[in-house]
């Protein structure tokens, strides 16, 4: 940590709506948080936005690039490109972390880990993450919080061909078309990636790759007063990697999620969107039997209804079909699971204070009844400042190999969380942002893998007693031709009460910095990421990882009005480091793509 404050300060002395790339970070509008249109000054709880502009810094990158560089969000890689990534948000568990595509469900029913090291971030426009509990809106996992992944569409997909290179024999390809008319908005874009990669485990000497070919497609049309709309994303491909023995072996991959919407108004205060939409996330292992397949139907109706001078009430319904396939270690089941939720929400916002109050109902085929709710509220005693107060409850239902699979137990109970956060927003002469939130939440039931032969290291999962969860976090946001800069800082202790252990693969604290100077067309940016000690998995005990400093360049030239070419140097210094014990990161790497735009 005083490695990267240090690197900080070197450098500070050596020098709903679909433009987010042209809007500044306050006229941004949030949708994620309530369903519903907000400003983000508004949204009483702790956020984030990726911009399009942030994601296009990224050749050659995944999703998981550019989560890991926001407060409070943790990201452990089994290896290079392509290999099992998950994300931590706030300490919770990485299936606590609900992902969304354009609104629809990843997450597999089997493993419940979303794929994002197969979302590309070319065909991604913005990507609003919640923290927090919000099971109250969208079901089971949402106890960390909730990440919305909203495709480009139309205009902001623009006309493109791009090209690109890497280190690792990495190669990538991208084709980009949109159009926009008056009623009639549609986009279709395709990106190819293939990479030679490295080792996924230490020790090991053979490279494992990866090959991805993913689409994205979505047509909207103005029908007078309604919008239809038909969207659609599809990644397939093959990973290769090492296996516990360090075998080389690799399998095949799909993930998708497609939609269809209606909305329109209903008379003059009310509106109202129906959206039919299917999720399918499949793993298939190419040397043996073994798979992991989910597909799943989701319905959703929501309406909104002005209230005049009595704020704004919300009611939906979120029906979920849920088939879940699997054949691994053995152990073989094909499981159906039904769940509905029914939710309503209050807001109201009077003089200087605004109030949230949100109730929830799921009910699942195997667990039956869960009520959830969250409430918050938030005072501006002037402008330029924003206070919040909000608690929560979120629970997360045990997906079927949890149940079924290796350790099953079909005697589980669903885990349930409870959170309070305070927090506080401030701006300054337009430029500056600052904001700062204290976090505390508990989880009940935690679902671990206990060993229970250590000769043969067969167990059981099990519903530990406790888990708690505090932190601090803060950031500081810059904006100010040529410069904008953001820094960000995280502590925490995320830990398991039944053992007094810090619970795996979570830093304790992180700090991260941006730095971008735009030069006319140009742009250079510089990102700064530093992680603090974590333990993992070990025998007989817990090991701790080190702590670590990553630096990355990446700059973006104007070459004409009609060609462009972006640069990404990762782990600048060479950083050797562990986001997993015995599995190999990226060093030093160069990653350049040439983009030729039609106007």
């Amino acid at each position: 940590m005083r490695r990267a404050i240090g690197g900080w300060l070197a450098v500070a002395c050596g020098s709903w709506t679909f433009t987010a790339a042209a809007e500044t970070a306050i006229e941004q509008v949030f949708i994620t948080a309530t369903r519903t249109e907000q400003l983000v000054e508004d949204v009483l709880g702790s956020i984030e936005i990726i911009t399009r502009e942030e994601l296009s810094r990224l050749p050659g990158g995944d999703l998981a690039d550019a989560l890991r560089l926001r407060a409070g969000i943790d990201i452990a890689r089994l290896g290079g490109p392509g290999q099992q990534t998950s994300v931590f948000i706030r300490g919770s568990d990485s299936n606590h972390v609900l992902v969304l595509v354009d609104g629809v469900r990843i997450n597999p029913g089997t493993i419940g880990i979303a794929a994002v090291q197969n979302i590309t971030p070319a065909m991604v426009e913005r990507v609003e993450i919640i923290k927090g509990p919000r099971s109250t809106l969208y079901g089971s996992d949402a106890i960390g919080g909730v990440i919305n992944v909203i495709t480009r569409r139309g205009a902001e997909a623009g006309r493109t061909v791009e090209i690109g290179a890497g280190e690792w024999g990495t190669q990538l390809a991208g084709l980009s078309l949109g159009w926009s008319g008056d009623r009639t908005d549609a986009a279709l874009m395709a990106s190819w990636l293939e990479s030679e990669g490295f080792p996924t485990r230490v020790g090991d000497q053979v490279d494992r790759g990866y090959r991805h070919l993913s689409f994205t497609g979505s047509v909207h049309r103005d029908l007078g007063d309604w919008q239809l709309s038909a969207r659609g994303w599809r990644a397939a491909g093959t990973s290769e990697y090492s296996d516990f023995f360090v075998t080389p072996v690799d399998q095949d991959f799909v993930n998708s999620a497609f939609a269809l919407e209606a909305a329109g108004p209903l008379g003059d205060r009310a509106g109202t969107r129906v959206t039919l939409g299917h999720a399918t996330d499949l793993i298939r292992q190419n040397q043996s039997s073994d798979l992991l397949e989910t597909h799943r139907w989701q319905l959703e109706w929501q309406t909104d209804l002005r209230l005049g001078g009595y704020g704004q009430l919300t009611a939906g319904l979120l029906l979920q079909d849920e088939d879940a396939d699997s054949e691994s270690f053995g152990l073989a089941f094909a499981e159906g699971t039904e769940s509905r939720l029914a939710y309503l929400q209050h807001q109201l916002g009077f003089g200087r204070h605004r109030w949230l109050a949100a109730a929830g109902y799921t009910d699942h085929q195997t667990f039956g009844g869960e009520f959830t709710w969250n409430a918050e509220y938030g005072y501006s005693p002037r402008a330029d400042l924003s206070l919040w107060a909000a608690a929560g409850t979120a629970y997360r239902a045990p997906d079927a190999t949890d149940r079924f699979g290796f350790g099953g137990n079909t005697d589980l109970l669903p885990e349930s969380a409870r959170s309070v956060e305070v927090g506080l927003r401030y701006r300054a002469n337009g430029r500056h942002r600052l904001s700062l939130v204290a976090f505390h939440k508990e989880v009940d039931d935690l679902i671990q893998y206990v060993i229970t032969d250590f000769s043969t290291f067969e167990g059981e999962n099990r519903n530990f007693e406790r888990a708690r969860i505090t932190g601090v976090e803060a950031s500081w946001d810059y904006d100010a031709e040529p410069w904008t800069a953001r820094l960000t800082a995280s502590m925490q202790d995320p830990r398991d009460l039944s053992n007094d252990q810090a619970l795996l693969r979570r830093s304790r604290e992180s700090l991260t910095v941006n730095l971008t100077r735009s030069v006319g067309a140009h742009q250079v940016s510089l990102d700064l990421l530093a992680a603090g000690k974590r333990q993992d998995f070990g025998f007989p005990a817990p090991v701790k990882l080190d702590a670590y400093l990553l630096v990355g360049l990446a700059g973006h030239f104007s070459l004409n009005e009609d060609w462009s070419l972006t640069a990404r140097v990762e782990n600048l210094f060479d950083e050797s480091y562990e986001l997993a014990r015995g599995y190999n990161t990226m060093g030093r790497s160069l990653f350049v793509a040439l983009r030729r735009d039609f106007h």
